[in-house]
């Protein structure tokens, strides 16, 4: 009887760099985990924290991210995408959405790789020595952008066949480049040996924690923190029947504080670990009881997650007009998350003159703002319409019904009696939850925007980009685990009540691999990012006396 022979799965063919560059320049999502090439084009409108995290790891190993971000469940589903695998080493592309480009594949291009292949083998250079572009420099809009076609005789990785601008340093003013230089000292060397060490050891202290079991949910801390709740929420209450509008408002703000902890939690599946239990949990706290949208937050916190402070990706750190907490958003840079211009006008000039005076003010009446980012979002239906988020649409608007039903109506119109009863309770309930704004921003304002390009390993860039602080243990209720953001950084689904035994693992972690550290307690961050702004407000200043002096002698007078 004549035997079948095996045939290899299409699963397991081996692909090329430039077929993958192909695929890409087709428009396709094509990303690596775990050295297995996935094309999730499929998925992308399933995808339950919206498209943009996908976009931004489009021609990356995405497996630290992945692994960071998901649960063992939707890891698992991972293998239904894969199209093929890779060998060795990848070397990351630029994503299109931050301005990378490719070419298409063509025989002919196949053919002139394995030509250029058999060139660097002779000469013994190597495809890891290659790296792609970075968005500073190589802007996307730059006018001078001019197609980088590999020559035969190129001794390049295959990583410089992509479509992309010519570096332009002399298009770096000098602070942007200050800064890429400090960090570059600073952090261990962008080297691909280097970095994959570190994602190595990365790794490998993620199997240290889960053997430690600090994934595990400790579930008496939350019955302590339901008792926290249910106190704040019945003095409320109690001294609103009473009459007490101040007091009131000042403890329904205290429950607001708190709830939003555990709504973090839910949003990264840290409680129960199931996407649709802990999905419920978090909207029933963000929507039902603080009016504020749990979609509308992780969709935009997933993708701060991705791109830690980058100014043109992150929407954690877009604040224009109100706030800059780098010089590069003095040159209307373009959002990828909002898409659009954020433009340096006249009211920005005005607002960041100001801004480090301006900050506590503003942060004050931040959930105002998050009111707005909440019906922005569910009044333009940005929630995923398919997969298994298809009706946390729904259950979110009902939860905004809710709370304006119990809060809007039933609070302010119906139990206050008078108009200027309704200013102060509104004002008061909305600023005591206030320390929360300045906590989330405490941990990035002060740190790196610097661009080191795409070289740099995910828990490299996590902990250049943020900052624990520093506090006694019976403080920790008050910082709802906000306080250990870098930690929470590199492993997000970590339990918040866990993430101080994860600290000392964390600080072996950064003494092995070199990576500094950055924990300040609360006053010294606070004027660490105190300083940050300021220093940014008085480079609008010098721009302005400059725009002054110039006009004034006239635009061509002396500059030729």
């Amino acid at each position: 009887m004549e035997k079948t022979a095996h045939r290899p799965s299409r699963k397991d063919t081996l692909l090329s760099r430039r077929y993958i560059e192909g695929l890409i320049a087709e428009g396709k999502h094509v990303m690596i985990y775990e050295n297995r090439v996935l094309k999730v084009d499929a998925w992308l409108k399933y995808h339950p924290g919206g498209e943009k995290p996908i976009k931004h790891m489009v021609g990356r190993d995405a497996t630290d991210e992945i692994n960071a971000l998901h649960s063992q469940e939707a890891r698992e589903r991972m293998p239904a995408y894969q199209i093929g695998c890779v060998e060795g080493t990848w070397i990351n592309f630029l994503p299109p959405i931050q301005g990378g480009k490719y070419r298409i594949y063509t025989e002919d291009s196949c053919l002139s790789e394995e030509e250029s292949t058999a060139q660097e083998s002779s000469s013994g250079s190597s495809q890891d020595e290659s790296t792609p572009p970075s968005p500073i420099f190589d802007p996307v809009d730059s006018p001078s952008a001019v197609r980088q076609r590999k020559s035969p005789n190129s001794k390049s990785g295959p990583s410089a066949s992509v479509e992309r601008s010519q570096p332009q340093p002399a298009f770096l003013d000098a602070r942007t480049q200050e800064q890429i230089d400090f960090d570059i000292a600073k952090y261990p060397s962008l080297d691909t040996a280097r970095q994959e060490e570190i994602k190595r050891k990365y790794r490998e202290l993620n199997e240290r924690i889960k053997a430690e079991g600090l994934y595990n949910c400790n579930y008496s801390s939350y019955a302590i923190e339901c008792c926290r709740y249910t106190l704040f929420a019945g003095l409320s209450y109690i001294f609103l029947r009473m009459g007490w509008w101040a007091a009131s408002a000042f403890f329904l703000g205290c429950f607001w504080h708190q709830l939003v902890f555990t709504a973090h939690d839910a949003g990264h599946m840290g409680i129960t670990h199931n996407f649709h239990v802990d999905t419920v949990i978090g909207m029933i706290i963000a929507d039902f009881l603080g009016g504020l949208s749990l979609g509308w937050w992780k969709r935009s916190h997933n993708v701060h997650h991705i791109v830690t402070n980058e100014p043109e990706h992150d929407p954690d750190i877009e604040h224009i007009p109100f706030f800059a907490i780098s010089h590069r958003f003095l040159t209307s840079l373009k959002s990828t998350y909002y898409d659009r211009i954020m433009t340096y006008d006249a009211p920005a000039r005005f607002f960041l003159k100001i801004q480090n005076y301006s900050y506590y003010p503003i942060m004050m009446l931040a959930r105002f703002n998050l009111y707005a980012l909440s019906w922005e979002y569910l009044l333009k239906r940005q929630a995923p319409r398919k997969g298994p988020a298809w009706w946390h649409l729904y259950f979110e608007l009902a939860g905004q019904v809710f709370f304006w039903t119990w809060f809007g109506y039933g609070v302010m119109y119906k139990t206050l009696p008078d108009a200027t009863s309704r200013i102060v309770f509104l004002l008061i309930s909305h600023v005591v939850p206030s320390p929360l704004h300045v906590q989330i921003t405490l941990s990035h304002f002060a740190m790196s925007t610097a661009d080191l390009g795409v070289g740099e390993s995910f828990p490299q860039k996590m902990l250049r980009t943020t900052m624990d602080v520093d506090c006694p243990t019976w403080l920790d209720f008050f910082h709802g685990g906000l306080q250990f953001q870098a930690i929470h950084h590199l492993y997000p689904r970590i339990p918040r009540h866990n993430l101080r035994r994860t600290q000392k693992f964390v600080l072996e972690f950064c003494r092995d691999t070199g990576i500094p550290y950055a924990i300040f307690t609360f006053y010294d961050g606070n004027k660490e990012v105190i300083s940050r702004l300021g220093e940014v407000a008085k480079q609008v200043r010098l721009m302005e006396e400059c725009r002054k002096s110039i006009s004034e002698a006239g635009v061509f007078s002396d500059h030729h």
